[in-house]
C-alpha cells in the first residue's frame, strides 16, 4: 500500500509538472520559440496581431527585433522603412507585397529583404496565422505608416 501511495504521489507530481509546462507552451507561438507577446492596439494593423519585442534599438545598435504573430487575415498598413527591414518567417502562411509588385506567398523558412523606402505590407493569409521576426534598422529614421491595405489589394 505504501508503494502505491508513493507511486500515486509521483504520478501527481509529474502530471502537475506537465500541466505547468503546457501552460507555458500555450502562451508561445506555434513554433514554440518566443512568447506570443501582447495584442497590438494601434491602427497600423488590421485584424488581430501580437508583438513581443526581442531587442530595442539603442545608441550602440539602431536595430530593433520584434516577434509578430498575425491571426488569419491580419495585416499591416502600407509602410516604409528608411533603413530597410528583414522578415524571417517562423510559422504559418503569410503575404508580402511591395507597391507595384505581385503579392508573394510566404512560408516557414522564407526570408524577405524589404528595401529602404519602398512601400510594402505583410501579414497572414486568410486561412492561416503567420509568425515573423521583423528586423528593422532605424539608423535612418522611424517607420512611416501609410494607408490601409484595401480588401481588394489583400485578395489579389
Amino acid at each position: 500500500m505504501k508503494n502505491i501511495l508513493l507511486l500515486a504521489i509521483s504520478c501527481a507530481a509529474i502530471l502537475s509538472s506537465c500541466t505547468q509546462q503546457k501552460g507555458i507552451n500555450d502562451q508561445s507561438t506555434a513554433n514554440g520559440v518566443f512568447l506570443r507577446g501582447t495584442k497590438i492596439t494601434n491602427d497600423n494593423f488590421k485584424g488581430t496581431a501580437y508583438l513581443k519585442m526581442l531587442m530595442d534599438a539603442d545608441s550602440l545598435n539602431p536595430t530593433t527585433v520584434g516577434h509578430v504573430t498575425f491571426e488569419p487575415s491580419a495585416r499591416t498598413k502600407w509602410h516604409v522603412h528608411p533603413g530597410g527591414q528583414i522578415l524571417l518567417v517562423m510559422d504559418g502562411v503569410g503575404y508580402y507585397q511591395e507597391k507595384g509588385q505581385t503579392k508573394k506567398i510566404l512560408r516557414k523558412g522564407d526570408v524577405i529583404k524589404c528595401p529602404a523606402n519602398v512601400p510594402h505590407w505583410h501579414g497572414a493569409s486568410a486561412d492561416s496565422s503567420f509568425v515573423q521576426i521583423a528586423i528593422t534598422n532605424r539608423h535612418l529614421g522611424e517607420t512611416l505608416w501609410l494607408q490601409e491595405v484595401t480588401d481588394e489589394e489583400y485578395k489579389n
